[in-house]
């Protein structure tokens, strides 16, 4: 019996930087910091459709606050809060 072999490949994830002045930032406030949402509402339509990732799960919570270190995914791209 032959083994078969197969090579994966995973698509790296882009990285982005976002830098605060404050002691931390919503979620909704950091989608719109990160140009991915253009309003409020459209962050929340955003978060509330399970596309926004913390810790590699759907994060729901759109006051989630994200301090220096934290980071969170969406569309492929990670962003990270410096």
């Amino acid at each position: 019996m032959k083994k078969l072999k197969f090579t994966v490949r995973v698509a790296e994830k882009n990285k982005v930087q976002l830098k605060i002045d404050t002691d931390f930032i919503r979620l909704d406030s950091a989608l719109k910091y990160a140009d991915i949402a253009a309003t409020g509402g459209h962050a929340k339509v955003i978060i509330g459709n399970g596309e926004v990732k913390i810790d590699g799960k759907p994060c729901a919570v759109r006051g989630k606050k994200l301090r220096r270190g934290d980071s969170f995914e969406y569309n492929n791209t990670v962003y990270e809060i410096i």
